[in-house]
């Protein structure tokens, strides 16, 4: 059954929490506005409007789309083109140029398309192919929210986690990347097939509890022999670089089979090379072997349709295993909430939470979306301090440089460039957000392997991965670059006339009181704030951080510091003086090791 969901209206903490982990990020009014919703009002603003479709990328020696018209002589190099691409991907995180009333769900379905690509990963240098990286991003967008998908009368195919599985196997971009374009029979390349099992399916059971049987080749779950089988049923297969072969269902190109559709020559045909070890249990295949369907074939030769239904029964065989659902529900649990370090902590998630979770992912027909709106409706999202776990979900992951970057920029209301009028300057802008990531210590799109960002999925380290002596030192030159005028940079915030127009001006006056109002926004734990340390046990933030903030803020002005600040403040003289007062503020906030946290 669903996990409990919480019923009470959020209030500011949860609102906040929930905005930085199912989005982007949010500006001060938007978590104002959620803070009055209950979880159920929110998911459904978040992740059930309807969206306008991305506007196409545009290579600016054209001023044109080149991802699905194609490429020619007149458009920019390859190399750049795949540049342009990645910062129009950061474009959609900022949700640059959609309606205000619809940036913050555009930005919770990019969060999803981003889970997406942390779980299907792809390497840009690998894939080399600017169009194919393009029509795999538009696929993670079509299934990102699968539970909000108009029903085709013409075309009713499954939109679902399970099927977006079976969509992969043969996209381009996915075929290119783990060398599915040179599995044949008789040459069976398993690179492709070892990966669909052990890091986006099935796994190897709960990290850091992983069983093994000691018998080479057997990884508890499945075998060597798993691997090869899979191998075999997904031979025959290449990238399509014309884009021309249309999934019917999609509507996005798809690699094809060698040959031709009505002969694939190259897909292995001997169903003994297809059966699966006693690891697998299935009430669908008989003898745990895929076999093609006969009315598919062209006689006794593979054709295209029967090859992609061969590809779907092995899919159909993997989700039949309870470990795949558990498997990709750790996934969607570590991005959403929280990464255990250590094996306790893990199994006392395991049992009551991503048990549920796993039910509920079989119970909707594998629907992520109904798995992920549900996760964020739950009492455990917002109250986990009941024993279950040894940390508070709040302030529980360390932001990854795209959520510190895109977040932060969207918390001060930076807007980006309009593509289609200003191509250069939106690329840019975008280029300089991707540059900062790059430097925080991730090279977006480019992961170490194929098993993608370490902090997403390597045990015990998960998201600690992001934080080391340089990304820490980047991450706080991002911060001070945003906020100090003196940095001259693209983005930076006037931070006087920012609390000038988003704070009550009693509380902007008052340098105790503008801290604490300050802290409910950009920190994760903000219960009770007080500057009394004996009433620290109550607070979520301790009174030496509190008192450290006001301390930096309001400095040795004067003999009466914050009285020197008041007055100026209402007197509204000195604004140069008081920017650069907020400034040191803001700096010491955004650079703190709680501001790393969401």
């Amino acid at each position: 059954m669903p996990l409990p969901e919480y019923s009470g209206t959020l209030g500011l903490k949860r609102a906040a929490h929930l905005l930085r982990r199912a989005t982007f990020g949010a500006n001060k009014q938007q978590i104002d506005t959620f803070a009055g919703y209950t979880p159920a009002q929110a998911i459904t603003l978040l992740f059930r409007q309807t969206l306008p479709p991305p506007v196409l990328p545009i290579d600016p020696q054209t001023g044109m789309e080149w991802v699905v018209s194609g490429t020619t002589d007149a458009n920019s190099m390859g190399s750049d083109l795949e540049g342009y691409l990645l910062k129009w991907i950061i474009g959609q995180m900022m949700s640059a140029g959609v309606p205000d009333n619809l940036s913050l769900p555009y930005s919770a379905r990019e969060k999803v398309v981003h889970f997406l690509h942390t779980h299907f990963t792809t390497i840009v240098s690998k894939v080399s192919s600017s169009r194919a990286l393009y029509f795999q991003n538009e696929l993670f967008r079509k299934f990102a929210l699968d539970s909000f998908v108009p029903v085709d009368p013409l075309n009713p195919a499954d939109t679902n986690f399970k099927k977006l599985t079976v969509k992969i196997s043969v996209d381009n971009a996915m075929l290119r990347l783990l060398d599915g374009n040179l599995n044949v029979k008789g040459s069976v390349n398993e690179n492709y097939g070892r990966e669909l099992i052990e890091l986006y399916s099935l796994g190897k059971g709960l990290q850091g509890t992983q069983p093994t049987t000691g018998i080479d080749g057997d990884y508890f779950y499945y075998t060597e022999q798993d691997v090869q089988a899979a191998a075999n049923v997904l031979t025959g297969w290449v990238d399509d670089d014309t884009f021309t072969n249309i999934d019917p269902d999609t509507l996005l190109p798809r690699g094809k089979v060698k040959g031709t559709p009505l002969n694939a020559g190259s897909h292995e045909t001997d169903e003994t090379l297809k059966v699966f070890s006693t690891r697998f249990t299935s009430a669908l295949f008989p003898d745990n072997t895929i076999r093609p369907d006969p009315l598919l074939l062209n006689g006794t030769q593979a054709t295209e349709e029967s090859a992609l239904d061969e590809i779907d029964k092995l899919v159909e065989l993997i989700y039949e295993q309870e470990e795949t659902r558990r498997h990709i529900c750790w996934k969607i649990y570590r991005f959403y909430v929280a990464a255990m370090h250590t094996l306790d902590d893990s199994v006392a998630i395991d049992s009551p939470i991503i048990t549920e979770m796993a039910n509920t992912f079989r119970d909707s027909g594998y629907k992520l979306q109904i798995v992920i709106e549900n996760l964020l409706r739950s009492q455990h999202f917002y109250d986990s301090g009941d024993g279950a776990v040894v940390n508070d979900n709040f302030g529980g992951i360390i932001k990854s440089p795209l959520d510190l970057a895109v977040g932060t920029l969207r918390f001060f209301n930076f807007q980006i460039p309009d593509m289609t009028t200003s191509p250069v300057a939106f690329y840019e802008a975008t280029g300089e957000i991707l540059g900062a990531v790059k430097s925080q210590g991730m090279n977006f799109y480019e992961p170490y392997d194929v098993a993608g960002y370490e902090a997403y999925h390597q045990f015990p380290i998960y998201h600690r991965a992001w934080i080391t002596p340089n990304s820490l030192t980047s991450r706080y030159a991002f911060a001070r670059n945003v906020i100090s005028a003196a940095e001259g940079s693209m983005f930076n915030v006037n931070v006087y006339n920012y609390v000038r127009d988003n704070i009550a001006n009693a509380t902007a006056a008052d340098a105790y009181l503008l801290v604490i109002e300050l802290a409910k926004y950009l920190l994760p734990i903000t219960d009770n704030l007080v500057y009394d340390d004996t009433l620290d046990d109550l607070s979520g933030l301790t009174a030496l951080r509190l008192n450290y903030f006001e301390k930096r803020f309001v400095q040795d002005f004067a003999a009466d510091p914050e009285l020197y600040w008041t007055n100026r403040w209402n007197a509204a003289v000195d604004l140069a003086d008081m920017r650069g007062q907020l400034e040191v503020l803001f700096n010491a906030m955004l650079q703190s090791p709680e501001y790393q946290l969401a």
